[in-house]
């Protein structure tokens, strides 16, 4: 019983040291700083998380799961298109909480063995549900494609990460590519 306990400690001391770190240093902070944070051996760290990958997939997956939820909420809006460009926003204002977190998604999406892969695809596959809706509502251009969606995301949150303000630039550059550069664009 004592081993259990024990081994679930670990394992919250670590996440909890893995998010300090990935979010002063980027997902890619030294492992070893972590484990040595959360007051473990690295030996430690890999028995819980054999991989970089499995670490992020542990601290991402109630995100990415909450992210499929709220566009299966969003999914009753009235306006397809805003609840589309909500979600999108959502998803790329948490992408900034980690720099390097975009590149970590979509390497993650092109890699069916990796660990994020199935919680990234669960979040795709619903942005995509809401893109579809808002495209047969004519209110989104009909060759969009999920993945160029999540692509465009990683792209906001990358450019993010380059800012002062993550998140007012997000904003920003997400109202830009939703009404285009061209003044005829943004008066419709």
């Amino acid at each position: 019983m004592t081993a259990r306990v024990d081994a679930r400690r670990n394992h919250d001391l670590l996440l909890a040291a893995a998010r300090e770190a990935f979010a002063a240093h980027g997902t890619d902070a030294s492992l070893r700083d972590i484990a040595r944070q959360a007051g473990v051996g690295i030996g430690t760290l890999y028995r819980h998380f054999p991989t970089r990958e499995a670490l992020l997939e542990a601290l991402l997956r109630s995100r990415f799961d909450a992210l499929r939820d709220r566009a299966g909420e969003l999914s009753a809006a009235a306006a397809p298109g805003e609840a589309l460009l909500e979600w999108l926003s959502e998803l790329a204002a948490g992408s900034v909480t980690y720099r390097g977190l975009p590149e970590s998604v979509m390497t993650a999406l092109r890699d069916e063995g990796s660990q994020l892969h199935a919680s990234c695809a669960g979040m795709r596959a619903a942005g995509g549900r809401l893109l579809e809706r808002a495209q047969a509502a004519g209110e989104v251009r009909g060759d969009v494609t999920a993945a160029q969606l999540l692509a465009l995301a990683a792209g906001l949150a990358w450019a993010g990460e380059q800012s002062a303000d993550p998140s007012d630039m997000v904003r920003n550059l997400l109202s830009i590519a939703a009404h285009g550069l061209t003044r005829t664009a943004a008066a419709t």
